[in-house]
């Protein structure tokens, strides 16, 4: 006959067998103890005053993705094409139509002139935002720093392509518009 096994985990008292502690202890061994042989003793690293751990591979990949210049061209024109449908919609409701007929406007008139107007605002937002953020972050990568000047270069650059369309003169005026338009922002979301 086999001998009686003793229980695993708690008596009924409420006091811990030997085996049970045994089997904790071993299980901290391996989580924190020196059987841990996967993970390494890593200080802190301070910035700012902030301690901070250094971060881990999928961290590092994760952030170096949400850094790249293609990441920042789609994100910028997602969002620009979004806030470019509400504007188009804002814009649509305020100003009179584009057909300007003398006949009453139906529902289905309004709502194709509202989509129309989204569509056409949320393209050209797009662009705009996907232009500007890939500048930027070519000119940051190129430069090696993150500056309130890359800003200022991004929007002249942006601004002198999009006004050239129209000659020489709207050039320069776009690419000092846009140049200062965006230094003002930048300055004001770095002192925020």
């Amino acid at each position: 006959m086999a001998a009686p096994t003793k229980p695993h985990g708690p008596s009924k008292d409420g006091a811990l067998t030997d085996l049970s502690l045994i089997n904790f202890t071993n299980v901290v061994d391996e989580v924190l103890g020196e059987k841990n042989g996967n993970r390494k003793y890593q200080a802190p690293i301070i910035i700012g005053g902030i301690p901070r751990l250094p971060m881990h591979k999928q961290e590092v990949r994760i952030s170096k993705f949400f850094e790249s210049c293609s990441f920042k061209f789609c994100a910028s024109g997602v969002m620009g094409f979004a806030l470019g449908g509400v504007f188009g919609l804002f814009t649509s409701a305020i100003d009179p139509m584009s057909t300007m007929s003398t006949e009453t406007p139906t529902t289905k008139m309004v709502l194709k002139e509202m989509k129309a107007r989204s569509l056409s605002y949320g393209k050209n937002f797009a662009i705009i935002g996907a232009m500007f953020a890939t500048t930027e972050c070519v000119i940051e990568s190129y430069r090696g720093k993150t500056e309130l000047i890359n800003g200022t270069l991004s929007g002249g650059i942006v601004g002198g392509v999009l006004g050239i369309r129209a000659g020489l003169k709207a050039g320069v005026i776009g690419s000092l518009g846009f140049a200062a338009f965006s230094t003002a922002i930048d300055y004001y979301m770095r002192h925020m």
